[in-house]
């Protein structure tokens, strides 16, 4: 599954870090971002929940296939 931060959108809440820590980080400003090797896809259980858990739905996942 891909995976996009709409970074307009996101107030760096942070959920999706406390959610699906392997996937998510925050820069030095707060924001939400993906850690490196992240982009291109992702296989993690959590990932659904924590783009739920965003309280302004910046995150988008794609489904691949």
């Amino acid at each position: 599954m891909r995976v996009t931060i709409d970074t307009d959108v996101c107030i760096g809440a942070g959920q999706c870090v406390l959610t699906a820590p392997k996937v998510f980080t925050q820069d030095d400003d707060g924001f939400s971002e993906l850690l490196a090797g992240c982009a291109d896809g992702v296989d993690d259980p959590m990932l659904r929940e924590a783009a739920r858990a965003c309280p302004v739905r910046a995150i988008t996942l794609h489904e691949e296939g």
